[in-house]
């Protein structure tokens, strides 16, 4: 296979556009790796069951995961910089079969807990995959390219609780993780035979992984598009996190009695969000795009919540809810990334650690918050944690001026 040069321009004139197969494969192993991190939501109940304890006894699963991510984005995503990609990615895809395993025969929730770390901290090669797609898209269609990849994403992380959802009614907890494992093997030999074999950029292979390091947390000092963009991605994150644990105890609840496999079969609703991210990336390709379709994102988050409020009065709040939460949440991730993937070529791994760290860290809070939520008032407490997440954002959006615009 030709190597490929890091400088994007080069990239363009040397190799023609992203075959979709490709882009479709990219999408596809995202949508796994990112389905990692939401197997456990649907099954709050099922863990509290079987460690008995409560829902709330067992938020540290679900936030440890999404802490993980973060950790992951934060201290391995870095070196995609750093080495060759391919290698980085395949070494993470083999890391995962042992943590999910970990989790499948978790005796306690702490050790549950702890392989959550490491599952999501590993499943952070969606972020390894995501770089790789800007770099090697041309600049005219770089948002197209991110938002077909950040699809197969989403789909993943709705998909996963689908899944998730229907294994454990039928089975049980660890199932599902047994399940993931047979999963991300296949996974592991996919990207291993279709994966191109980048060069490594000089200037940062030339780097330690300390300088590696400083140089990434320097990013958001230096980029205040990053800044804004990590912050209002965290915040939407917490949003997004907050209705989808706060769901299950709802729908399991005595208002409606539902098991784990309708809990899960939601995020079937969620996955039609998935068909605004190519949208969302023609749009951000657009001169000033990205913070237009970041404005519209926050209202339909903003939006989604009023139709949750009366949640407990009838399933089609929910689903019109979901169907409106998701589209807005994955319209304002594309506005993001294309904006962020625009600064600097050549730190594109370090900038997409930065950005999602952050991103990760809302989403962590937002699982945590919707748990302690719920335990403390129920759905209307769960409501207000997610509309207050969604007001932060647009009053942070509107802080950051017309200089954020793409």
């Amino acid at each position: 296979m030709p190597a490929h040069t890091t400088d994007p321009a080069a990239t363009t004139a040397a190799h023609p556009p992203l075959s979709r197969h490709f882009i479709g494969f990219m999408a596809l192993a995202c949508g796994i790796s990112v389905a990692n991190i939401y197997y456990a939501q649907p099954l709050l109940e099922q863990f509290a069951q079987h460690f008995h304890t409560t829902v709330a006894g067992v938020a540290a699963v679900p936030s440890a995961t999404q802490i993980g991510y973060a950790a992951g984005l934060m201290l391995l995503g870095p070196l995609g910089d750093r080495h060759a990609r391919h290698r980085v990615i395949l070494i993470m895809a083999g890391l995962l079969v042992p943590a999910l395993i970990g989790a499948a025969l978790a005796p306690s929730v702490t050790v549950l807990a702890l392989a959550s770390f490491a599952i999501g901290m590993l499943s952070s090669i969606a972020q390894q995959i995501i770089p790789m797609v800007a770099h090697l898209a041309p600049p005219q269609a770089r948002g197209k390219a991110i938002g077909l990849v950040m699809s197969g994403l989403l789909v993943g992380i709705l998909g996963g609780r689908v899944l998730a959802g229907g294994i454990a009614s039928l089975l049980d907890w660890q199932a599902v993780f047994f399940f993931a494992t047979v999963v991300n093997i296949g996974m592991g030999l996919m990207l291993w035979r279709v994966l191109p074999r980048l060069p490594v950029d000089p200037h940062a292979a030339g780097q330690s992984y300390a300088a590696l390091l400083g140089s990434t947390l320097r990013q958001f000092s230096r980029y205040r598009d990053l800044r804004f963009a990590g912050l209002t991605g965290g915040l939407f994150f917490a949003s997004f996190s907050v209705f989808w644990v706060g769901l299950t105890p709802l729908l399991q609840s005595p208002a409606y009695g539902f098991g784990p496999a309708v809990v899960g079969a939601f995020g079937i609703l969620g996955i039609m969000g998935a068909t605004v991210a190519p949208i969302s990336g023609r749009y951000s390709d657009r001169p000033g795009g990205p913070r237009r379709v970041l404005f519209v994102a926050i209202a339909v988050t903003l939006l989604s919540w009023a139709l949750f409020a009366p949640g407990t009065l009838g399933l089609w709040w929910l689903i019109a809810g979901v169907l409106v939460l998701d589209a807005g949440v994955q319209g304002a991730q594309i506005a993001n990334q294309t904006r962020i993937y625009a600064l600097d070529a050549a730190a594109r791994s370090r900038i997409n650690a930065v950005y999602m760290t952050l991103y990760f860290i809302g989403g962590s809070v937002g699982s945590f918050v919707a748990s302690h939520a719920w335990t403390a008032g129920g759905w209307p407490a769960v409501t207000a944690a997610g509309a207050g997440f969604a007001l932060a954002a647009l009053l942070l959006h509107a802080a950051s001026g017309p200089r954020q615009a793409a």
